[in-house]
């Protein structure tokens, strides 16, 4: 982040008082104003419909920044950014409360030189996105005419391509689409931004960035966590929707996009989307073939027990929402041909991470290292979280009088010494919207694309009654996701 926000604004978060708000929002921006970041004219609104005053909301919010901020709660800086936040209760659903809140934010304009900007962030349940944006139209809070106003709205954008398509259509009559940002927080994460400077920053690797060379690339998310209190809405999702449609696929836009004619959003944005047009196009008929779903089933982590996905509270007894998805993909166009990408994520796994592989293709046989054990494809792994880094790994001879190989790796951790001053990615995100630059969002073309894909593989799941549950906690998933790949001479690098 190396340019100051300058123009000042409201950020009004709908959903106020909820748990992103705490965890990441206030912390985010706790750090943002901290390093100097914020812009003398910002405000914060929390709207909730809590009977809150200011003092109390902000005392609450505290609590939060000393748990979940990167920086140590400082007492003086806390104290001039706790006055730039404010409370207003209301009910989101009675559009004649926004009248209230209206003539509320032009009190602020009026005493803080706020200017009329406005960034509003729908915190709140993907059933208010339309209720909120359109009592923003009705109550002219966002005419876009001498200020700016702009909206972020939360993951998921839509359940299947018709409602998103139809979401999209309402929030587009209100913000014209340079003014929505659709935000997936992995994308402000500081290693995933690194792939396109390692890819493009270096001869040696986009030389070699193609399927000529490169044997198969493996995209994986895994986490040791069951679902938590998100049943309600992880039980109509899956990993199908929670994961591969937004989160994975962006991932495999930016390792597997051409290289972007600029820096600048569209530009990068277009690439993104011609890829992941190409793998709607060329996947649709082997979907069958080539995805795996998967549940968990109780079992233990560690020497803790676990409940299997049906027994989770709020799960109903016979659900047959994945937990888990692999699948394998193939971009149809001239840089890839037909090498395979896999992906795959899941809950109960053994590992909590998310890293691409990019494994190499291996040599020829020669007759002189016939003699030699140990022989490894070259990989290159990129991870993501919950360590940032880069690692490369090549075979050498071990020292000796034996013919053994050694897998040698070279290591890049990026966040072993810089842990503490690397920026959480709603910080990115949030200054990025504030500055208007729309780089690390989703785009409407990005989702529509995703969609095409993730529908065509829901309505084959819907024509078949799974066996579930099918892994066990603590593994890395149903045996069908290793034949996934050893049908093609593949498997999945686990370590």
């Amino acid at each position: 982040m190396d340019r100051k926000i300058d123009s000042p604004c409201i950020m009004t978060i709908f959903g106020g008082t909820g748990d992103l708000t705490h965890r990441k929002l206030i912390p985010a921006l706790y750090n943002l104003f901290h390093e100097g970041m914020l812009p003398q004219g910002f405000l914060v609104v929390g709207v909730g419909r809590k009977d809150k005053n200011h003092e109390s909301y902000r005392e609450e919010l505290k609590a939060s920044v000393e748990k979940h901020s990167r920086f140590k709660l400082n007492k003086d800086v806390w104290e001039l950014f706790s006055q730039k936040i404010h409370y207003y209760r209301m009910e989101i659903t009675h559009s004649e409360d926004y009248d209230g809140l209206k003539s509320y934010l032009n009190s602020l304009d009026t005493s803080f030189s706020t200017e009329g900007n406005r960034l509003y962030y729908l915190s709140v349940a993907p059933s208010f996105f339309e209720t909120v944006t359109c009592n923003l139209h009705a109550f002219g809070m966002a005419e876009n005419n001498s200020s700016w106003q702009r909206l972020i709205i939360e993951k998921p954008f839509g359940h299947d391509l018709k409602t998103a398509q139809y979401l999209n259509k309402i929030i587009s009559e209100v913000f014209p689409q340079e003014n929505i940002f659709r935000i997936d927080h992995y994308l402000g994460k500081e290693m995933l931004q690194n792939i396109l400077v390692i890819r493009f920053g270096n001869a040696m690797f986009e030389s070699f960035w193609n399927s000529r060379y490169i044997e198969n690339i493996q995209i994986t998310s895994s986490e040791t966590l069951g679902i938590k209190n998100r049943a309600d809405y992880y039980d109509s999702s899956g990993a199908l929707r929670d994961m591969l449609q937004n989160h994975m696929l962006q991932l495999l836009a930016l390792v597997a996009m051409e290289p972007p004619a600029s820096i600048d959003a569209k530009s990068i944005r277009d690439e993104k989307i011609k890829l992941l047009r190409s793998i709607t196009r060329n996947n649709l008929g082997t979907i069958k073939e080539n995805i795996v779903r998967g549940q968990y089933s109780d079992g233990a982590i560690g020497s803790r027990e676990v409940p299997a996905y049906r027994n989770e509270s709020g799960i109903p007894r016979e659900s047959n929402t994945e937990t888990f998805i692999a699948a394998s993909l193939m971009a149809g166009n001239f840089r890839w041909g037909n090498m395979p990408f896999y992906l795959r994520t899941g809950k109960r796994m053994r590992q909590k991470i998310t890293k691409v592989i990019i494994e190499f293709k291996s040599l020829p046989e020669i007759l002189y290292f016939k003699e030699y054990k140990g022989m490894q494809p070259n990989l290159m792994e990129i991870r993501i979280q919950p360590s940032e880094g880069v690692s490369f790994s090549f075979n050498a001879k071990k020292p000796g009088t034996h013919n053994e190989i050694a897998n040698v790796k070279m290591d890049f951790c990026q966040n072993c010494s810089l842990e503490h001053n690397s920026p959480e990615a709603y910080e990115r995100l949030l200054a990025d919207a504030l500055k208007n630059d729309q780089t690390l969002f989703t785009s409407w073309d990005e989702i529509e694309a995703s969609w095409m894909l993730v529908d065509n593989i829901a309505q084959l799941w819907n024509e078949e009654k799974p066996d579930f549950p099918n892994y066990k906690p603590d593994t890395f998933g149903p045996p069908e996701a290793d034949e996934l790949l050893a049908k093609k001479g593949h498997k999945w690098w686990n370590e």
